[in-house]
């Protein structure tokens, strides 16, 4: 089935200028383009331009009555192995092939940077990377693991480097052999007759229901993982000594915890966050490779420099 977008085939009219288009061809933002071309086939849906709107405030008075609800339910009742079945089961049968390559790439992609910063610490820090090959590999309680190792790694990474009394740095001989295309293929991904919802409204569904049958702790470190993107950024661009990538980050302050209502639109802005920061990485990558150096430092590059296919 060709999952070309119409904004790609349609012939660009002066006087009614696509934006999806507009979006896509722009270079300010580093996506390679089989990404953007799916993010935004993904946000120009029906599903996501009728259904969303809908969906959103009915997910979040979900949210809210669930929390009445489990104040009277015991603290630790959780369910995560079935939580885990159920999300799978509903991203298989419902979710567009475009939304379902987004997710599973985006735990590929958290784990290699997650990688390049444990390697290139002044204390090398091991990592536990999630790399699942297809949607039922999501059973083994993927999400959370990912949410789990997120603090893990800032904690380890951190103690160490206190323990030795250093600092996070520049790096001097910059490793990207972590960094690579996950091996997923859009056209791998299920693309039944039921699979239109698009990504922002599948986690605004997802999102209580991962409230339901977590823990509140478990819920509540779950959406206050995304504010450690602004963590990831500042310790990606303290090794490559390129500040200036921190514009690209944006997903509030790690030391003020958010209201949970609002985390099923800051988790899509965790998924484009990481997937932009692993273009620059493959770009930085590209670039060394060209200069013949590798693993000698970051090389002095652009956004616009090393377009990636």
């Amino acid at each position: 089935m060709d999952r070309t977008p119409d904004f790609l085939t349609q012939a660009h009219d002066e006087r009614d200028p696509s934006p999806w288009l507009a979006l896509y061809l722009d270079q300010s933002t580093p996506l390679p383009d089989d990404v953007k071309s799916a993010w935004l086939a993904d946000s120009s849906s029906g599903s996501r331009q009728y259904l969303l709107p809908f969906l959103r405030p009915i997910a979040r008075l979900t949210i809210i009555l669930i929390q009445i609800v489990k104040v009277f339910v015991p603290r630790n009742w959780s369910h995560s192995m079935l939580l885990h079945r159920f999300l799978a089961w509903g991203l298989k049968h419902f979710v567009s092939p475009e939304a379902n390559w987004l997710i599973l790439r985006h735990f590929h992609l958290g784990s290699q940077v997650l990688a390049f910063i444990g390697r290139n610490s002044p204390v090398p820090v091991a990592t536990n990377p999630l790399e699942p090959a297809d949607i039922d590999a999501l059973k083994d309680e993927m999400f959370l693991k990912h949410d789990l190792n997120l603090f893990n790694f800032v904690i380890r990474l951190n103690k160490a480097l206190r323990d030795k009394g250093l600092a996070l740095r520049k790096a001097e001989n910059v490793d990207f052999s972590m960094i690579k295309a996950p091996a997923l293929r859009l056209e791998d991904m299920p693309q039944g007759k039921l699979n239109f919802l698009d990504l922002q409204s599948a986690i605004e569904l997802f999102t209580p229901l991962y409230q339901l049958m977590l823990t509140d702790n478990d819920f509540w470190r779950a959406a206050n993982s995304l504010q450690l993107d602004e963590t990831i950024g500042i310790y990606t661009a303290t090794l490559l000594d390129a500040p200036e990538h921190l514009i690209l980050v944006n997903n509030k302050h790690p030391l003020v915890p958010l209201s949970t209502l609002r985390a099923g639109h800051r988790l899509v802005i965790h998924g484009l966050s990481t997937e932009m920061l692993h273009s620059l990485l493959q770009r930085m990558q590209a670039a060394q490779k060209a200069q013949g150096t590798p693993n000698r430092g970051a090389p002095e590059t652009s956004l616009y420099e090393q377009p990636l296919a």
